[in-house]
């Protein structure tokens, strides 16, 4: 999908190279508009928070499109991200090489918002031959629908279930990037804007773990390349 950037008022790569800076890097947009204007462009920190809000979940769609083929064996997490002063559960999900395969943001952590995100999932990818999960009965509840989900609905076969701590270390390691750039945010005041930034750092983590297959070619343009 192409990004239309009418309206912008800036060339389309100050616009990116703002978006993947913030995205990447963790830095408040304060600190982004001092590095915005020693590069001349002068631009306030509530416009780049708008292209933030409007570019990234864009970019994440077409780089959950553009990735390359990923494992059948799932590790399934939540990790907590501060919006409005309260926490919320991000839910997020790789194979078994660490590489991305889902996340949402969700305000509840419970049945539905576990159902919900595992559909998501499977929609995006192709349907694992087994996910592993910790011991959260709301995680292993909303599997379980889903698995009803498949078996009714002619698919032929069903999910493999595990639960196991030490299985799932490889999705808790990776929260830790996601943690780290959200860090200096000094958190979200709003949590639409928390999912689309969250959006756009999954994106950016995920060129960082060669997810698009480009080798040989700069974090930037590979992010660029994703505006179509």
């Amino acid at each position: 999908m192409t990004i239309d950037f009418k309206g912008s008022h800036y060339p389309k790569s100050v616009v990116l190279y703002a978006v993947f800076f913030y995205v990447r890097y963790g830095v408040s947009y304060r600190d982004l508009e001092e590095i915005m204007a020693e590069r001349g462009v002068d631009v306030d920190h509530a416009t780049l928070n708008r292209w933030v809000v409007k570019f990234s979940p864009q970019i994440a769609a077409n780089a959950q499109v553009r990735k390359r083929p990923t494992a059948c064996s799932w590790r399934m997490d939540e990790t907590y991200i501060r919006v409005r002063g309260k926490w919320v559960y991000l839910y997020r999900a790789v194979d078994r090489d660490g590489q991305t395969l889902n996340f949402m943001l969700s305000e509840n952590r419970d049945t539905a918002a576990a159902r919900r995100f595992f559909k998501s999932a499977v929609s995006i990818n192709r349907i694992p031959e087994r996910i592993v999960i910790d011991k959260s009965g709301a995680n292993l509840a909303g599997l379980q629908n889903l698995n009803v989900i498949l078996k009714f609905t002619g698919v032929g076969r069903v999910i493999g279930i595990v639960q196991s701590k030490y299985l799932n270390n490889l999705v808790e390691q990776d929260h830790r990037f996601i943690k780290r750039i959200t860090r200096p945010m000094l958190g979200f005041k709003a949590f639409h804007s928390a999912a689309a930034t969250l959006a756009g750092i999954e994106a950016a983590h995920m060129i960082r773990k060669g997810q698009l297959g480009q080798t040989g070619t700069s974090a930037f343009k590979q992010f660029d390349a994703l505006a179509g």
